[in-house]
């Protein structure tokens, strides 16, 4: 049995948190984001190239009916949150303000990190070969070589796992911060 950081009632208090807390990222991000061009420069692409990950991952997630092991979860068992972490990064970059820096990794650390945990258990218990691969297989940071095998993007997974709602989210953040840059 898997040891957790932490304890079951916090992971399901904090799910709850996830939308409210991004909510709240996005209202943040708006008022306090100070972009330049120079700032977009270096931010914009980090944050494509997580929204690259979550696009990547979402193509061979078949939630709750396989475990994924393809693709980026090949690297780490959490690309999206991987790629999430990326794409919020780079938005960081971009807007110029450590606050934002600090919320985002505040609510990372307190709200994501523990429904990570969560959606851990649960795969624990919905396939059980979960723990071999969890052993073989980092968290979050890729260290080494792909674990297992080579199936393909699946575009239709992509689109049932909704993935393209992020890319239009992160256009809507783009803009802002490029009106922002420019007014």
């Amino acid at each position: 049995m898997r040891r957790y950081w932490f304890p079951k009632k916090y992971a399901d208090m904090v799910a709850k948190l996830r939308v409210p807390s991004g909510f709240v990222l996005v209202i943040a991000f708006a008022w306090l984001a100070a972009p330049t061009l120079r700032s977009l420069a270096w931010g914009v692409p980090v944050s494509i190239a997580g929204l690259a990950i979550r696009a990547w991952a979402a193509g061979h997630l078949a939630k709750n009916q396989q475990l994924a092991k393809s693709g980026p979860y090949a690297y780490v068992r959490n690309p999206l949150y991987g790629g999430t972490l990326l794409v919020a990064a780079g938005l960081v970059l971009a807007a110029q303000r450590i606050e934002l820096a600090v919320l985002f990794a505040a609510v990372f650390a307190f709200v994501y990190l523990p429904v990570i945990e969560q959606e851990e258990q649960h795969l624990a218990k919905l396939f059980p070969d979960f723990a071999s691969y969890a052993d073989t297989v980092p968290l979050l940071l890729p260290q080494g070589r792909a674990t297992d095998g080579q199936a393909p993007f699946q575009p239709q997974l992509y689109v049932r796992n909704q993935e393209y709602q992020a890319l239009i989210g992160y256009l809507a953040g783009l803009c802002l911060l490029v009106w922002k840059a420019t007014a």
